[in-house]
């Protein structure tokens, strides 16, 4: 037995306040009559009202409010197999790895930032099939598209800057990569985001883009870090950090390059965002949402049946009893003989 809505079983906590609160009415009822009269002398002055009629009474009601509790929390048995329509939108989104995004003018780094952020905005998604690529020299499909939401999160997580040997920034690679992973022969309802820094882009990433628009997809670009250039840090052994440098042993810096991602994202008949150092990918989720959803396709599904209404019935059945069963037993008075 599965339930909808088990967060309703909080309600039973109620209970024993229930039965405190019955419990209470009765002795302060009891005390009244009390200072009425001697306890012994009340069923002769008044028609009775013993305790067990309550107890019985308070029973009823307390079936009633268990079984309500239990049909809002809505429990469903016995599987039945549907047909379901799926509609949606194909998102792929394509993940710089180049060790510029180990720049840490985002906190903890750009790279951490980026998968965090990704990952909030696959919870978000609704139906949709979700893809990844991963680029930096060269370009690979690391989750091909799925509607499996848990499984699109375990390879985001597992990908790190040292997957890629060949270093750059290859947006024309990535944007061929990911317009051939949609499966779609739709010309609509195919989005690719890219988050990368931009810099050092490798081969025509506009002419990538112009291909990807005849294919139905759809490009927004999200350019991740400063402008103004931070230090590369490198990991050695033993903890220690240092920054990178050129062979002539001056620092290198990496600067976000939005010019190049404004053009794709043009091209892409997309938009280009400018997360700097505060990325959020929400906004482009709701633009997301506002266009048109494709058709993914039928899908069987073991549905569970809702099987609330007998136990609310149930509920019904115990108030009834409680309502007619009457509070003060009537004497019958004896005729004159």
């Amino acid at each position: 037995m599965k339930f909808g809505d088990p967060h309703f079983f909080w309600l039973y906590l109620a209970i024993p306040v229930l039965i405190g609160f019955f419990i209470w009415a009765y002795q302060r009822r009891q005390a009244m009559l009390k200072r009425f009269a001697s306890l012994s002398l009340v069923p002769r002055l008044t028609s009775s009202s013993g305790l067990p009629r309550q107890v019985v009474r308070w029973t009823m009601f307390l079936l009633f409010f268990f079984f309500v509790v239990f049909a809002l929390a809505r429990p469903r048995f016995g599987v039945k197999m549907e047909m379901i329509e799926r509609k949606g939108v194909d998102i792929v989104v394509g993940l710089d790895i180049s060790r510029s995004m180990l720049a840490e003018d985002i906190t903890p780094n750009r790279l951490k930032r980026a998968k965090h952020e990704i990952g909030k905005f696959i919870d978000l998604l609704k139906g949709d099939r979700i893809g990844l690529i991963v680029f930096a020299g060269e370009s690979f499909v690391q989750c091909p598209l799925t509607l499996d939401y848990g499984a699109a999160k375990m390879f985001l997580d597992a990908v790190s800057t040292g997957w890629v040997q060949v270093q750059g920034t290859a947006l024309e690679d990535a944007i061929g990569h990911a317009s051939r992973a949609f499966r779609s022969k739709s010309q609509k309802s195919k989005v690719l985001i890219l988050l990368t820094d931009g810099e050092s882009h490798e081969g025509d990433a506009i002419r990538a883009a112009r291909d990807a628009v005849e294919e139905g997809v759809k490009i927004y670009t999200i350019g991740i870090g400063s402008e103004k250039g931070v230090p590369i840090p490198v990991r050695k052994g033993g903890g220690n950090v240092v920054y990178k440098k050129d062979n002539a042993g001056n620092l290198v810096l990496t600067r976000l390059d939005q010019e190049i991602l404004e053009r794709i994202a043009i091209e892409g008949k997309g938009k280009y965002f400018h997360a700097g150092t505060d990325l959020n990918l929400t906004r482009i989720y709701e633009e997301i949402m506002e266009m048109e959803k494709g058709d993914l396709g039928l899908n069987r599904m073991s549905v569970y049946e809702e099987r609330y209404q007998f136990f609310l019935l149930l509920a019904l059945v115990f108030l009834l009893i409680e309502f007619f069963i009457p509070e003060r037993t009537r004497k019958r008075k004896k005729a004159d003989g």
